[in-house]
Formats: structure tokens, C-alpha cells, sequence
């Protein structure tokens, strides 16, 4: 089961709105655990209500890792998410409790569970005009760049679209390639809970997420970052949501197709997240016959889920490695 000398962790994920975080909560109500969030948002201070970050009360109940690290505007790598949660995973350990990697990141999730590569040196002098050249192109334009140099190129946006246009024309190979060929062991043997949805249900999800996220304040939120003199381009605040409230704004989009377009723009996000798990956490064999991979329906309510997950884990883990004992509040 396994990697030797690698624990077995879940890593829950799944696209936005599936619900993820109150499956995790859940799941602490059964099981001492620790959160460590695989969410590229979710590590910007001041970014609360358009990231569905887990409020003070959520935090209580399961201790989370992995968020509120950095200022908008500051950049944070999947290689630096994998580094930092090292420490983290050491210290729920020492905490006896048991690490739970929840996140619909998936370079994030696919850094930490399958390791880092040795990324190749790159020429200054041919990267810099290289850089401003591509980073003068559209986000689809640069997309469609990157697929053409690298085959395996999976999205994620315009700055994982320059890095791979980069490293291909640089080096000569793909940047999956690097991947593959120069990959260092990861930190955990991953066993995925992958969490699905019949697509009317998502979308419905989703809209009702918009909807209170617009009625908590995210406009206000918004507002509150760009009187600060937080840019609108600033690596945050061009996620979803944010990206759509500052274009309303700036007078660029009108205030009454504000929600529609957040529903729409996060409906396209959900649907390359689903993309991206079903295609790349198989892309290494990690099959639902080996144990690795499990797609689960989370239709069921997040208490029902956290127990049927409880129940295969406790089977799988026996057959890997000890788990921290079952919390006393376990219902009979």
C-alpha cells in the first residue's frame, strides 16, 4: 500500500463548491486531524469571503495549515507550498493527529504527494526578452503557446502557461518532461478522496455559493484591497470572483451581470479542475484497483461522507501505516 518511508495521508479534492472543507470539518468530528489547505487562494491574507476560507469557528473545530501566508500581490509556487508543508505534516504528527490534505490545487497537491523536480538553469540573458515577449501575450494566446510546445501541458494560467513556454524553447524539452525525468521523492503517499457531483448539482452549489458570498460582502471586500493600493492585477485578486468584481468597479462590467458572470467564470474553473484530477491523478497508475484513488459521490451530507470515509480509512490504514486513535467524541 504505500511508499516505504512515506506516510500514507487522504488528500480530499475535488472541484469548487463540491465541498471539500465541510467534509474535512466533518471528518474531525471523528478522527483528531490537521488541515493542510492545497488551495492557491486561500494563502493571501485579507482574501476571505471570495476563497470560501474556513472562518475562525471551522478552524476551531480542525486545524488548518496552509493559509493566510502571504499579502496579495505576492507570488507562491507550488515548489514553496510543497517545502512549507513538510513542517506542517511534521507537526500534526507531533501533535497526534493525523494530516489531511484538502484542496482543489492540483499542481499544489501533485508537488507535495509526487515530489519536486529539479527545475533546469535557464540562460538570464535569452529568458528576460523571452519573459517579456510572452508575458505580452493574451492568456489564451500563451495557453495555446504552451500546448503546442509541451503535449501533457495542463493549464493553470497565464504564469504556468510563460513558465512552460519558457523551459520548452530554453531547454529543448517540455516542462513535463523536466517533470517526469527530474523528480525528487514527494513527502506523503497520497491516497485521494476524490469528490464528484452530478453537474446540475454542482452548478446549483456553485450558484448559491455566489450568491452568499455577494451577500456577505465581497464587493466591499474588494473595495477595501484596491483603496489599500492593492493593484486589481495583483496575483490574488485576479481569481475568480475577485477578477469579476474589479472589472465592475472599473466601470467594465455592469453591476447587474456581476453575479452571473462570477457564477459563470467559476463554473469554467470547476469544470478544468474536475479536468485536471480525473486526467492527472491517473496519469501515474494510481487507479481505483491499487487503492490510491477513490471517487466518491458527495451528494450524501458532509456527516454521512466523513463516515464512510472513516470506515475505508481505517481499513486502509491498517494495511500501511498506524493512525493517531480515534477522537472520543466518535458517535456509537
Amino acid at each position: 500500500m504505500g511508499v516505504p518511508d512515506r506516510p500514507l495521508v487522504p488528500v480530499i479534492v475535488g472541484p469548487t463548491g463540491v465541498g471539500k472543507t465541510a467534509v474535512a470539518v466533518a471528518l474531525a468530528r471523528l478522527l483528531p486531524l490537521t488541515v493542510i489547505s492545497a488551495d492557491a487562494r486561500q494563502v493571501y491574507r485579507h482574501l476571505d469571503i471570495g476563497t470560501a476560507k474556513p472562518g475562525p469557528d471551522v478552524r476551531r473545530e480542525a486545524p488548518h495549515a496552509g493559509i493566510d501566508l502571504i499579502d496579495p500581490g505576492e507570488r507562491y509556487s507550488a515548489g514553496r507550498f510543497a517545502r512549507e508543508a513538510v513542517s506542517w505534516l511534521t507537526q500534526a504528527r507531533a501533535e497526534g493527529r493525523q494530516p489531511v490534505v484538502v484542496g482543489g490545487t492540483g499542481f499544489y497537491v501533485r508537488a507535495l504527494a509526487d515530489g519536486l523536480f529539479h527545475e533546469p538553469p535557464l540562460d538570464p540573458a535569452h529568458r528576460e526578452p523571452l519573459r517579456v515577449w510572452a508575458s505580452g501575450l493574451p492568456a489564451a494566446t500563451a495557453a495555446h503557446w504552451a500546448a503546442r510546445l509541451d503535449g501533457r501541458f495542463a493549464g493553470g494560467g497565464r504564469q504556468r502557461a510563460i513558465r512552460a513556454i519558457e523551459v520548452a524553447l530554453l531547454t529543448g524539452r517540455p516542462l513535463s518532461w523536466w517533470q517526469r525525468e527530474a523528480r525528487e521523492t514527494g513527502a506523503l503517499s497520497p491516497w485521494y478522496i476524490h469528490l464528484t457531483l452530478p453537474r446540475e448539482t454542482l452548478h446549483r452549489r456553485i450558484a448559491a455559493r455566489v450568491d452568499a458570498m455577494l451577500a456577505a460582502g465581497l464587493v466591499g471586500e474588494v473595495r477595501a484591497l484596491l483603496a489599500r493600493g492593492v493593484p486589481a492585477t495583483a496575483s490574488g485578486l485576479d481569481g475568480v470572483g475577485y477578477r469579476e468584481v474589479a472589472a465592475m468597479l472599473a466601470g467594465r462590467l455592469p453591476e447587474s451581470g456581476l453575479r452571473e458572470a462570477i457564477v459563470v467564470a467559476t463554473r469554467k474553473y470547476a469544470k478544468r479542475q474536475e479536468t485536471w484530477f480525473r486526467h492527472q491523478l491517473r496519469d501515474e497508475g494510481r487507479g481505483t484497483g491499487d487503492g490510491y484513488l477513490w471517487t466518491l459521490d458527495a451528494t450524501e451530507s458532509p456527516d454521512v461522507l466523513a463516515a464512510t470515509i472513516m470506515e475505508r480509512w481505517r481499513a486502509t490504514a491498517r494495511r500501511s501505516s498506524p493512525v493517531p486513535r480515534p477522537s472520543s467524541r466518535v458517535r456509537a
